[in-house]
């Protein structure tokens, strides 16, 4: 589908909104403001965006630890987003889940879980149930590199592919599984590769270019979309920061990182646009102050919400 003026440009409003929210986040947590673990996905944000534009507004979308980025793409609050990793009572889990546990059900975003791999076996029980009640919702999945080595990913995948489940998953390549390198884990040269095993299409996007990866994952999603079952797709990227914060990812070699930044997703958007007449550079920073203002207010907004009662801690609790 050929994307409109509108579309390019609130695609790049998004993806600095992500960066945005993720550097607010580095800081906020360096302060000492937010309790817990913190995964960014600074540097990824041309896959969140790239991949959700193609969702009808009903579809579903599955993410992992490091999953900010997903829920702002599929239209989450950054306001209940921050509240929820500042701990308070008015974020998403009223404080209780904290960065890896966002879920938005009023959108379909199924939720972030932080236990590696469990997003494929969650997919395909949306998938199974949008087949079941033939409601042509597709459910977008995601994970990291690591996870496609763990039993679930294959236990569900395999699944999927013998119902002919409407999913399209995604593996976002950033190559390191916390500090331990793909090329240590596994012989594969690409990931999608795996996909052999199951009898189902797999691509492997080599690109921060959101978008070539709007393109080529709207085609998995059209196949799935109509009853063609799913597709495995490996979209290499790299994360600006460490697997958390605090890590000091000694592991990576600086000519590594150095070659990596020179294809920054957003700058590279940026640059085209500009070319084509989209954008200009003082709308680009107009675009970028505005977003920064919207993650501040957010901020605000968490600061000066309530934390939850000690008396609430089991409250909305299962297990």
């Amino acid at each position: 589908m050929k994307l409109n003026k509108e579309q390019l440009l609130d695609m790049f409003s998004k993806m600095v909104l992500i960066r945005q929210f993720e550097t607010r986040v580095k800081k906020s947590f360096a302060d000492g403001d937010i309790p817990g673990f913190i995964h960014l996905s600074a540097g990824q944000e041309a896959i969140a965006v790239g991949c959700i534009t193609n969702l009808r507004e009903d579809d579903y979308i599955v993410s992992h630890h490091r999953g900010h980025g997903h829920l702002i793409a599929k239209g989450g609050n950054i306001n209940f987003m921050m509240a929820e990793l500042y701990g308070k009572k008015t974020g998403y889990c009223k404080g209780k889940g904290g960065s890896m546990h966002l879920a938005d059900m009023d959108i379909n975003m199924l939720g972030a879980h932080g236990i590696v791999g469990s997003t494929v076996t969650i997919s395909t029980g949306a998938g199974l149930s949008a087949k079941l009640r033939k409601s042509g919702q597709v459910t977008l999945c995601f994970l990291g590199d690591g996870a496609s080595n763990t039993g679930r990913f294959h236990e569900g995948i395999n699944l999927a592919a013998i119902w002919d489940l409407p999913i399209v998953i995604i593996i976002e390549n950033n190559f390191y599984a916390e500090a331990t390198s793909i090329f240590y884990s596994t012989r594969l040269k690409k990931l999608s590769d795996r996909a052999i095993a199951y009898g189902i299409p797999g691509e492997t996007i080599d690109s921060n270019d959101v978008l070539e990866i709007y393109e080529k994952v709207g085609k998995a999603i059209d196949r799935a979309r109509k009853g063609k079952g799913p597709s495995l797709i490996e979209i290499q990227t790299y994360r600006h920061f460490g697997h958390e914060e605090g890590d000091t990812e000694t592991y990576k070699k600086k000519s590594e990182i150095e070659a990596w930044l020179k294809k920054e997703p957003i700058e590279l958007l940026k640059r085209r646009l500009i070319k084509d007449g989209i954008l200009t550079e003082k709308e680009a920073e107009r675009i970028n102050q505005k977003m920064k203002n919207e993650v501040e207010e957010a901020v605000k907004f968490a600061k000066e919400s309530p934390y939850p009662e000690p008396e609430e801690t089991l409250e909305d609790v299962y297990a």
